[in-house]
């Protein structure tokens, strides 16, 4: 392997190769679940730095087809289901594309904005605010994660509900081939019937069929006003009731409706107490809606309190707060960010990112947490997410005074088998926006349609036949019958 490392030195620089020292930042996923171990870490700089780094590994698995070496692209790192760091095997390059941080265009006129893979989402949604647009994918660990990662995993986020994923918000790609070719494809071009649409093939991939290393994204004009409210719902079928009357009331200037189950607002108030969580415990869930307009914010404000009226006088609000300024606004979204992180600090827990048809929450809910209650005494069960999206965070933690550690080795089969099935029954998907990664490829099998996985392997085959591209993500090849 050292001729292929003096090879890539010599493409990106001896600088930018690092195989000696702490790797933890790039061989570490951000859970801490797993530590792997990296033949190198590779750090280009341009397009064309990747695609020669890419044709050299290609060569030498040409040469050498038994050594073992494939390559993990990688972004921020920031992903939940170990899609982007490297196994135990010390034979992966992890392939790190941060230093693509370029904004290459802003075209106001065509609403469209060109931007390299490592730029991190937050100084995409500044430059393009600074440029009197929006670019509105916005989630937690946008301060770190990329535009790279965000579309190799479909990153959903709080505004799905009116923009989509990262999918919808994406024109074209620019992206490097198993083989080291590069595939031109930054169209600005909202239609073009001119074949398969590659991109779609290559967002939400997780870096198996290919390397993206820039993206041409849609903008949107500012809204004049945004507003948030935060309401007291006693159950979710009373939140699915408020969210259909909010898309009655406000139409498309609903832009978020989060979900928070009383639980796991509690864990905000143990955990950060500086943070005043509004009504939860008198609301077995509250709701945080948010409302851009593109009138007035006398018009905003008009439309939410007409919304809440109505809701109040319906049954299907307890209580409500609309936030007179942005700094309120701000803290609101804080206590839903915060959950996540009040959650690590109550232990070890088990992660669900599911969905099923909104109109299907309230009876799977339901039904799961009866289940689990009745085979794991005393088990927590933190409810949150995007509702308006039918994107459920169903997250399960130790009874208290349980040994969380011990809680996950013993338990977390059960436990995903138990909410998988039941996920399935309801007519829903076992990852609604964190992707596979190597943590949920073997529920596949069991989860998604045989002639579905038949046909992913096809195309895996097909665009990779040397099996270069970050394997065992997303899809293994077929067992041997």
């Amino acid at each position: 392997m050292q001729t292929l490392l003096n090879k890539v030195k010599a493409i990106v620089g001896t600088a930018h190769v690092l195989t000696d020292g702490d790797l933890s930042a790039w061989t570490q996923d951000w859970r801490k679940r797993t530590q792997g171990k990296a033949l190198a870490v590779v750090r280009p700089a341009s397009t064309d730095e990747v695609a020669q780094v890419v044709k050299a590994c290609a060569d030498h698995v040409t040469q050498h087809p038994n050594c073992g070496l494939s390559i993990v692209p990688q972004g921020g790192n920031t992903g939940l289901v170990v899609g982007s760091t490297p196994d135990e095997s010390g034979q992966q390059i992890v392939l790190s594309l941060q230093r693509l941080n370029a904004v290459r265009a802003v075209d106001g006129a065509n609403l469209t904005m060109t931007v390299e893979a490592g730029c991190i989402l937050q100084a995409v949604q500044a430059r393009a605010e600074s440029a009197g647009f929006l670019f509105p994918l916005s989630l937690a660990a946008e301060g770190s994660c990329t535009i790279g990662g965000n579309l190799g995993t479909n990153a959903g986020g709080t505004q799905v509900l009116r923009f989509g994923n990262a999918r919808d918000l994406c024109l074209g790609l620019e992206v490097v081939t198993p083989q080291g070719d590069v595939w031109q494809g930054l169209s600005g071009l909202r239609k073009d019937n001119t074949g398969y649409d590659l991109k779609d093939l290559y967002v939400g991939a997780e870096g198996t069929l290919g390397i993206i290393t820039a993206a041409t994204l849609k903008l949107y004009p500012q809204p004049k006003a945004q507003l948030t409210a935060w309401a007291g719902v006693p159950s979710i079928d009373a939140a699915v009731r408020l969210l259909g009357l909010a898309h009655q009331y406000l139409g498309a200037n609903l832009t978020g409706f989060e979900m928070m189950g009383q639980f796991s607002l509690s864990l905000v108030a143990k955990h950060f107490d500086a943070l005043r969580v509004p009504l939860y415990q008198h609301s077995a869930f509250c709701v945080l809606l948010e409302n851009a307009d593109s009138e007035s914010e006398d018009h905003a404000r008009a439309q939410f309190e007409s919304l809440l009226e109505a809701a109040l006088d319906l049954g299907c609000v307890l209580d409500a707060v609309v936030a007179e300024n942005l700094t309120q606004a701000k803290t609101l979204w804080q206590i839903r960010e915060s959950i996540p992180l009040a959650q690590a600090l109550e232990g070890l827990n088990i992660k669900h990112d599911i969905s099923v048809p909104v109109s299907s929450m309230a009876a799977f809910v339901a039904s799961t947490d009866a289940l689990l209650a009745q085979a794991i005494p005393g088990v927590r069960l933190v409810n949150f997410g995007h509702l308006g999206d039918g994107n459920l965070h169903y997250n399960v933690q130790a009874p208290e005074g349980q040994d969380a550690a011990v809680f996950l080795r013993e338990q977390e089969p059960r436990v995903n088998a138990l909410v998988f099935d039941s996920v399935m029954a309801h007519g829903g998907s076992i990852s609604a926006e964190h992707g596979v990664g190597s943590l949920k490829v073997a529920h596949l099998t069991h989860y998604k349609s045989p002639v579905a996985l038949a046909t992913m392997r096809a195309i895996k085959l097909a665009l990779d036949p040397q099996n270069l591209m970050n394997p065992g993500r997303v899809v293994r090849p077929a067992s041997p019958s």
